[in-house]
């Protein structure tokens, strides 16, 4: 009778034994994840900062490159405008002789036709 006694404590001892072990594999284990948890949440934080500065930056170099470009365009106009005063200093007679050429031209247009004409009688009018 004591054989089967400790017959079935053994496979109880055993059963124990092996409870024991795994509720400190458990315990071990969830301890394990609670601390890969928490290195998960900082990584997380930190990438998250990290992403803020970069965007906090992304904005102030975009703002920078705004203010440039604006410049850039006032600067153009100035050397538009001080371009056209250098070419009127160039040649101050310019807009003149243009509108001289312009009164030529519309003359000749006008004289055309009636130097066509006085040939044709020129050359009619000759026996």
């Amino acid at each position: 009778m004591m054989q089967i006694e400790q017959q079935q404590q053994q496979p109880q001892q055993q059963q124990n034994q092996l409870m024991v072990q795994n509720s400190g594999s458990l315990s071990f284990s969830s301890h394990l994840s609670k601390e890969d948890e928490e290195i998960s949440k900082s990584a997380l934080s930190t990438f998250r900062a990290k992403e803020e500065e970069i965007e906090r930056k992304k904005m102030e170099v975009r703002e920078k490159v705004q203010l440039q470009l604006g410049r850039v365009e006032e600067e153009t106009k100035r050397l538009a405008v001080i371009r056209e005063e250098l070419e009127a200093l160039a040649d101050p007679m310019r807009k003149e002789v243009a509108q001289v050429r312009k009164k030529i031209d519309a003359v000749n247009k006008e004289l055309k036709p009636l130097g066509n004409t006085c040939q044709k009688k020129g050359v009619q009018g000759s026996p």
